[in-house]
């Protein structure tokens, strides 16, 4: 299904060692496994979901944002080489502004996969025709904040629920 502003939902791009596709209800029972470390949560909140509530909240993604001005875009990251799944990528979309987050599983930390699905999913929506592209980065969260800076964005001094918004492209 396409809108005025593009597709609602994303199409897959790849990276030198990852497929990022396009987010299912049926990745839950794996990404369940993916995104099981407490660790992960470190510096967002939570705690790990069980696949029930993964489908449950994939279900709501890919059905769309409620709001028909704003896209909801998911990845899945699939490393290429074993099949796995090993994180997501994601993009609220409104007009050019593309606000996005990422996540890799800590199995598979440390090895620059955080940053080349970051810096794929920029130069992705770039070449969509975002302008802006924006993320919110926890300020003690030092990995994330070289992640954002290896895509490109760069810090702004802004500040929204204690992370700092960090920016590539315009106002």
């Amino acid at each position: 299904m396409t809108t005025d502003r593009g597709p609602r939902s994303p199409a897959p791009f790849t990276t030198p060692r990852l497929d990022a596709l396009p987010l299912r209800v049926a990745h839950a029972d794996e990404m369940a496994a993916v995104l099981a470390d407490p660790a992960l949560h470190t510096f967002t909140g939570g705690a790990p979901e069980t696949a029930e509530a993964l489908r449950a909240r994939y279900t709501r993604q890919t059905a769309g944002s409620p709001d028909p001005a704003e896209l909801w875009w998911n990845w899945v990251l699939r490393e290429r080489e074993t099949g796995r799944l090993i994180g997501y990528v994601q993009a609220s979309v409104r007009g050019g502004l593309a606000e996005i987050a990422w996540v890799v599983g800590v199995p598979w930390q440390g090895r620059g996969y955080a940053g080349e699905a970051a810096r794929g999913l920029v130069g992705h929506l770039r070449g969509t025709g975002i302008r802006t592209v924006v993320a919110h980065i926890h300020p003690e969260h030092t990995a994330s904040a070289a992640v954002a800076a290896g895509a490109g964005l760069e810090r702004t001094g802004e500040w929204e629920d204690g992370e700092e918004r960090w920016r590539l492209g315009e106002g």
